[in-house]
């Protein structure tokens, strides 16, 4: 594979930690661009860019750090809101691909902040893909979500379904991501991938996210929030697997009418563990590992929220031979184990 110079947004998140990681070691010079936001805990992100590599001491706006083991890595904190401060990154790396998987998440946190939903989704991404097609960027490769498909009752999820009609306003954004990337691939020739993640979990997740957040109150001995009565299946899909599905279509760039009905250079794949497991069978795994019964307080379905999704990732196998593969219990037992070890340095650091 030749050298490439890449473009990592949301790099001190939970994915885009871990592709960070899977970086390492190649022969490609990589930027990361996070905005550090107080969404959840920032010392969670700056504990993951040290594990890294990076003097978080070191970090003021827009003014990059390198890293202290790979000379070729660097971080920046920018906000992809930043106009000018995209356009000055851009004009001094001259990247060929960017990885953009900096947005606002959280389903519910949308129907209560959704302004914060247009300034990062909407407005970053559209500086994101002005400055890619300023600067002739050879492959984009941008996140999405499951969340698109709504209440589709068409099993399993394929991207040829129609996803017109988002029950959340942070689905809403995604899929406005997925329009606004098409027509810079169709204006522009700008070869576009995009990745409708499903539900991924392990290792230095987000503390907002279902898994972490029961496992916080198992610990506690406080009650979790099973909404639709528990009666919710996901397709869990591991971060390691996410990470290398993302690495595997790196390099491959969409063709012109890769997707039926385009004849632009822009395609989308599902990220997807293609085995929807009960919302259950999540907290039995949990309650195993941490040797602690949970406390259920079973409550109605959430606005925004889906019973079910369920990912086809044949196009992911025939294009990138690879598809997600890690089952339930495995990762959540490699989740468990970095909770357990995460929670007790932060408790001897206070």
């Amino acid at each position: 594979m030749e050298a490439l110079k890449i473009l990592v947004t949301g790099s001190a998140g939970f994915i885009g930690h871990h592709l960070m990681l899977g970086l390492q070691g190649s022969r490609h010079t990589v930027v990361g661009l996070d905005v550090l936001n107080n969404y959840y805990d920032p010392n969670l992100k700056l504990e993951r860019l040290k594990q890294q590599g990076f003097e978080v001491q070191n970090i003021a706006y827009n003014a990059p750090i390198q890293h202290m083991t790979y000379p070729s890595h660097s971080f920046v904190k920018l906000d992809l809101a930043d106009e000018a401060g995209m356009e000055q990154l851009f004009a001094e790396h001259q990247f060929d691909v960017v990885i953009n998987l900096a947005a606002q998440a959280g389903v519910r946190h949308s129907i209560a902040y959704p302004q914060a939903y247009v300034s990062s989704n909407l407005v970053g991404f559209a500086n994101v893909l002005e400055c890619c097609r300023k600067y002739n960027i050879k492959h984009l490769l941008y996140a999405s979500s499951s969340s698109v498909y709504g209440f589709s009752d068409c099993i399993p999820f394929k991207t040829t379904d129609r996803t017109d009609f988002p029950v959340s306003f942070y689905a809403a954004t995604k899929k406005a991501n997925e329009v606004m990337a098409h027509s810079y691939a169709h204006l522009y020739n700008l070869p576009v991938t995009g990745m409708r993640f499903f539900t991924v979990y392990g290792p230095w997740g987000r503390p907002d996210m279902a898994y972490y957040s029961f496992a916080e109150a198992i610990t506690s001995g406080k009650p979790i929030q099973l909404f639709n009565n528990g009666n919710m299946l996901r397709d869990f899909t591991y971060v390691d697997d996410v990470t290398q599905s993302i690495l595997r279509l790196l390099t491959i760039y969409p063709s012109a009418g890769a997707t039926a009905g385009s004849s632009a250079p822009y395609k989308i794949y599902n990220i997807g563990n293609n085995n929807p497991e009960p919302l259950l069978n999540l907290v039995a795994n949990l309650e195993k590992l941490l040797g602690k019964q949970a406390k259920l307080d079973l409550k109605p379905m959430q606005p925004g929220d889906v019973e079910r999704t369920f990912a086809d990732v044949e196009d992911l196998i025939q294009t990138a031979d690879y598809s997600p593969k890690t089952p339930l219990a495995e990762g959540m037992a490699k989740f468990v184990a970095w909770y357990k070890a995460y929670t007790a340095q932060q408790a001897a650091v206070v």
